[in-house]
């Protein structure tokens, strides 16, 4: 008996792990249709069927979009960033603040444990970017180099799953949305759960960034527009 026959994935598996590569590398680009399913059959010698089985598991995991008539195009680079576009269109402005919540405060709380000096540094330029757009008005820049600012808090964590989990979540805690929450009286340069963050990190002082990062998102959930029901 062949080992290797007997412990080979089966096929479809092998085609979805295929896509899925094809997908990650960035052959196949974020937005863009993938090729046509003949092409596919023909590259990967498979059946129309097992090639469908395979677009159907990555479609189900978000990270391809079938537009019936038009052809597939990727929607996320991986299963993570699929599941929080689902959630960008599934859940309420409300529901993802609060795993926000989850999420910025466990950041914060390792970022204060590693206090890196280089981090620190990089959290500084990303706020003055920031205070300076919210100064000239470029809403677009701001928007920018607020979610940068959070994303670096993320990365100085030292956990790349909770950065990665943190960066799928990037059109979903500052995609267009953004934009529609901000309304006149709006603080676009908040000190709380930024420059204060920034210091409570700098400090080695893991209570302050929690705290900081509480006010901040309190703050935020005050300005969303309120679940009708």
């Amino acid at each position: 008996m062949n080992l290797e026959s007997v412990h080979r994935p089966p096929l479809a598996e092998e085609v979805t792990a295929r896509l899925r590569e094809a997908i990650v590398s960035g052959r196949w680009p974020l937005q863009q249709r993938i090729p046509s399913e003949p092409e596919l059959m023909e590259q990967l010698g498979v059946s129309r069927g097992t090639l469908r089985e395979g677009i159907k598991a990555l479609a189900h995991a978000g990270m391809l979009e079938v537009r019936r008539g038009d052809g597939t195009y990727v929607r996320a680079t991986s299963e993570i960033s699929g599941t929080a576009r689902k959630a960008y269109r599934e859940y309420a402005d409300e529901d993802v603040l609060q795993v926000r919540f989850a999420l910025d405060t466990q950041a914060a709380r390792l970022a204060t444990r590693l206090r890196d000096d280089g981090a620190i540094v990089a959290l500084r330029a990303l706020l003055a970017r920031r205070r300076r757009a919210w100064a000239g008005q470029d809403l677009e820049e701001w928007i920018a180099a607020d979610w940068d600012f959070h994303l670096r808090v993320a990365e100085a964590s030292g956990n790349p799953l909770l950065h990665e989990i943190y960066a799928s979540f990037g059109d979903v805690f500052h995609g267009a949305k953004m934009a529609q929450r901000l309304r006149e009286g709006f603080d676009g340069c908040l000190a709380e759960g930024h420059e204060a963050l920034a210091d409570a990190i700098e400090a080695g002082d893991e209570d302050a960034a929690v705290r900081t990062v509480y006010a901040n998102l309190d703050y935020c959930m005050e300005w969303m527009p309120r679940r009708q029901g």
